[in-house]
């Protein structure tokens, strides 16, 4: 079992409403594939979008799909100050109370009313492979890069990440996902590895209350079973009109 975990590097992106990709690129309109990405039935798509903000524009932002109940925009916080907003960092999903900005396609405008986050770092791996962690499903990490050979005439700019999420599920495949940001802070690539150093302090960063999102869900109908949510779980928008339409939660 592997001891170090890979990054990978996310580029800003889309994950996209069925009825929102129809309003920007036309009525029936269907995602083309470019190619897979790391994560199981995920893929990069063909189409991008234009991102305009208060004081400056993104063009060319491509979309993840498939496409999902809620668009969401995921950029990083240099990507923020270029478009003018001031989005939160957040888990994938949870995106109550989280900023906006206006989206141009090929076949119209919309404006994107709680949709955009800046997200919070995060491990994706499989039962087995948290368990050789020793670490569970919503735990708070610290993470430090594996050393490389050193560059001649140059000092190493070490850099330990700490409050990195863990993600736990069957379909995961194991990678450390940051952004540009954070990665050319610390001089890292996709395919470089870290290994876990232990617990975070900060797991106050995040409710207690379980956060139940359409991802959540989604995975739920796949394997053909139903969610019991528990008292105080916190239930995105999205997750919950998904569960509703296909009677998902008990």
């Amino acid at each position: 079992m592997a001891s170090t975990i890979p990054i990978g590097v996310s580029s800003r992106h889309f994950h996209m409403a069925q009825a929102d990709l129809e309003m920007l690129f036309g009525a029936g309109y269907q995602l083309t594939k470019l190619r897979d990405i790391s994560q199981k039935g995920q893929f990069a798509a063909n189409e991008t979008l234009t991102v305009i903000g208060p004081k400056g524009k993104l063009e060319k932002i491509r979309i993840v799909g498939p496409t999902r109940g809620k668009t969401q925009l995921e950029i990083s916080r240099s990507d923020a100050v270029l478009l003018g907003i001031d989005p939160p960092v957040r888990y994938s999903g949870d995106l109550a109370n989280s900023a906006s900005v206006r989206l141009a396609g090929p076949q119209g405008e919309l404006d994107l009313k709680d949709g955009v986050i800046i997200a919070q770092r995060h491990i994706h791996m499989s039962p087995a492979e948290a368990k050789n962690f020793g670490v569970k499903d919503r735990d708070r990490v610290v993470v430090a890069p594996v050393a490389k050979a050193p560059t001649p005439n140059s000092e190493a700019r070490t850099v330990i990440f700490d409050n990195v999420l863990i993600r736990v599920h069957e379909s995961f495949v194991l990678d450390f996902h940051i952004d540009h940001d954070e990665a050319n802070a610390a001089g890292l690539k996709t395919g470089d590895q870290v290994r876990i150093l232990g617990l975070s302090n900060c797991t106050a960063a995040e409710s207690s209350a379980k956060l139940i999102t359409e991802n959540d869900v989604r995975r739920a109908m796949l394997e053909k079973r139903r969610i019991k949510v528990p008292a105080g779980a916190k239930v995105t928008p999205a997750a919950a009109e998904l569960a509703k339409t296909h009677k998902v939660f008990v």
